[in-house]
């Protein structure tokens, strides 16, 4: 017969491993959880451009949501931008966030020995003003977990012209809307 200290002592040696393996769980889980955005605004006075940006860390990457309107239409470059600062009509935000140093490209197609970090590609926006685009950043994150670089506190760069790809920052031209990246959920 088991006395109940017996008893207890098993609960603690086996509970215990169940109470940790729980939480590896949902630590493991939580990894992924980190959620955020940005308000773009235009950079010039009176500029009728607005926007936002949903980032989600996933799996595959960090997963960017981008929404604008009052952008003249056709296609337009989207970048992160290595500063979180949208003054002096968006240079405040420095250059492409290129933490490795690599040559510009289009991060989910080139990969991170061929492209910057930020390299989101375009946004193709409507007659009417507004375009959607979505687009996951593979080895990005919100918070830099895992060893990835982090996007948190950095900005998010409309272009005033479509990104061609060239070097060294694709000639998308000026920066027409501007918002900085905030972490709005863990």
């Amino acid at each position: 017969m088991r006395t109940s200290m017996t008893i207890r002592e098993d609960t603690m040696k086996h509970g215990w491993g169940v109470l940790i393996g729980i939480g590896l769980i949902v630590g493991c889980a939580n990894v992924w959880a980190d959620r955020g955005n940005a308000v773009i605004n235009g950079t010039t006075e009176g500029s009728p451009v607005s926007g936002s940006a949903t980032l989600k860390d996933t799996p595959r990457g960090l997963k960017v949501a981008v929404k604008v309107a009052g952008v003249p239409p056709g296609r337009h470059g989207l970048h992160i931008h290595e500063q979180g600062a949208c003054g002096d009509q968006g240079k405040a935000a420095g250059g492409h966030f290129n933490p490795a140093g690599v040559p510009h490209g289009f991060l989910p197609k080139d990969g991170s020995t061929k492209a910057h970090a930020g390299d989101m590609g375009n946004i193709e926006v409507s007659r009417k003003g507004s375009g959607k685009a979505t687009v996951i950043l593979p080895g990005v994150s919100l918070r830099g977990t895992g060893g990835t670089p982090s996007v948190e506190g950095r900005a998010i760069i409309v272009h005033e012209n479509a990104d061609d790809f060239g070097q060294p920052v694709g000639n998308a031209g000026g920066r027409i809307g501007c918002g900085v990246i905030m972490i709005t959920e863990k």
